[in-house]
């Protein structure tokens, strides 16, 4: 398929290249002069960012952890210092989630928002929604940055857009139908309360105007059994969507290419790495995701270690673009991996499993160690149509993992509506020491 190159997504390698360096060259200029994170940590490296004359040499620049943001925001409280300029010139605050740590507080520039922005109106076109689409946004708006940057970015495209925040379940699903909404930006886990309460309401969400979710913030949306779960009850296509509130909206499952994750590599620079030795793996091989985002420069990351392991598939996108194109999109966190009986086990590959029984309305997951060995416990929140019968569920799901999976697992259930319900990122694996 042949797209015209009228926007950046579509760019032909050379150009996306060029584009790509002409903005980390700028960005390096801008960051170098102002920047005390950034400068201190070349400093220690003894990086001369003036020696960044080509793409590759990026690799000369030291990786970014997690971790020394987190400690940077603690021993500067309380935005850190990598502010590229004075705090004046900064307009939002967003927090992290704290799911894998201590919340951070990140501020953008009106110019670093309005790339967030334009980050979305690309995400927005490779998943085929126009103008004219009406989009829904159940969302907090909190200070989390959740959907704050989509919703914005569809408003600057000219979309209708309803905020959903403060309301319950009923009163926005009520919403979705009397404003005849035709997309829905979400996470997986509340999608899927949605359309519980939907079906408990005698609401036939596969009957309303929605034709597409685009559903972030958690694994779920790259999970084939949930997106067919979603995908089901709502009657409409489902787009995985992956970014972080510290690096901004960089992924998309385009609409061409079912099951894979388009990296905006006209906003970003992505790096595929061994996680031990930060070498660059064959392509094809599974790495860790490293992302230099281009657009932020008021509070940049550069060579920002993700945790997210993944595998750039390497023939051709049926889209025609020239992006990074990631093979089942995020496949697993390297921090969430655990290892029982001697097999290297992710949330994901149990979610994968639980899900393709919709005799489960939740579940729970534990780990711990038990006589040197880790243990895990499975808690199943049966259907109420399930409840009466709880042994075949246990005997089904257990049988199913130690197929897929090769190790036993503790599988019990408890009542129905016992398990927590979310409405943004939901949590369900528990490491317990």
């Amino acid at each position: 398929m042949n797209v015209p190159e009228t926007e950046p997504e579509n760019l032909n390698q050379k150009d996306l290249q060029a584009r790509q360096l002409q903005r980390l060259q700028h960005l390096l200029k801008e960051v170098s002069a102002t920047n005390v994170f950034w400068q201190k940590k070349w400093e220690t490296a003894g990086v001369d960012v003036n020696s960044i004359q080509s793409l590759s040499d990026l690799q000369k620049m030291p990786v970014t952890t997690k971790s020394e943001l987190v400690e940077d925001h603690l021993a500067h409280a309380p935005y850190g210092t990598n502010l590229t300029y004075p705090v004046e010139n900064y307009t939002r605050m967003h927090q992290t989630s704290g799911t894998t740590g201590s919340p951070m507080r990140w501020l953008d520039t009106k110019a670093s928002w309005d790339w967030f922005g334009e980050c979305w109106a690309q995400i927005y076109r490779m998943v085929g929604l126009y103008p004219e689409d009406r989009l829904f946004f159940p969302f907090s708006f909190g200070p989390f940055v959740g959907f704050w940057a989509a919703f914005e970015g569809a408003t600057r495209r000219g979309n209708f857009c309803l905020a959903g925040g403060g309301t319950g379940s009923e009163a926005r699903l009520q919403m979705i139908l009397d404003n005849r909404i035709t997309a829905v930006c979400c996470t997986p886990t509340y999608a899927l309360r949605l359309a519980e309460v939907a079906e408990a309401e005698n609401i036939n969400l596969a009957a309303s105007r929605v034709r597409a979710l685009v559903v972030a913030g958690e694994p779920g949306g790259n999970i084939e059994a949930t997106k067919l779960r979603i995908g089901q009850a709502w009657g409409a296509r489902v787009f995985d969507h992956w970014g972080m509130t510290e690096i901004g909206a960089l992924g998309i499952e385009p609409l061409e290419s079912p099951g894979s994750l388009n990296i905006l590599e006209t906003e970003c620079i992505a790096e595929i790495v061994n996680s031990e030795t930060l070498e660059p793996v064959t392509p094809g091989e599974q790495g860790e995701l490293i992302i230099t985002n281009l657009g932020r420069i008021g509070s940049p990351l550069i060579r920002y270690r993700t945790g997210d392991l993944v595998s750039e598939d390497t023939s051709p996108c049926p889209s025609g673009r020239n992006l990074l194109r990631l093979k089942g999109g995020i496949l697993g966190r390297a921090d969430d991996m655990v290892i029982i009986r001697g097999n290297n086990v992710f949330p994901s590959s149990l979610e994968a499993i639980l899900r393709t029984f919709d005799r489960i309305a939740e579940y729970r997951i534990e780990v711990r160690t038990i006589r040197a060995m880790q243990h895990m416990k499975i808690e199943l929140e049966p259907t109420d149509a399930a409840a009466t019968e709880p042994h075949l569920l246990i005997r089904d799901v257990s049988h199913a993992i130690k197929d897929r999976l090769n190790f036993n697992a503790e599988v019990i259930t408890v009542a129905p509506g016992a398990l927590p319900r979310f409405e943004l990122k939901g949590r369900r694996f528990f490491k317990i020491d």
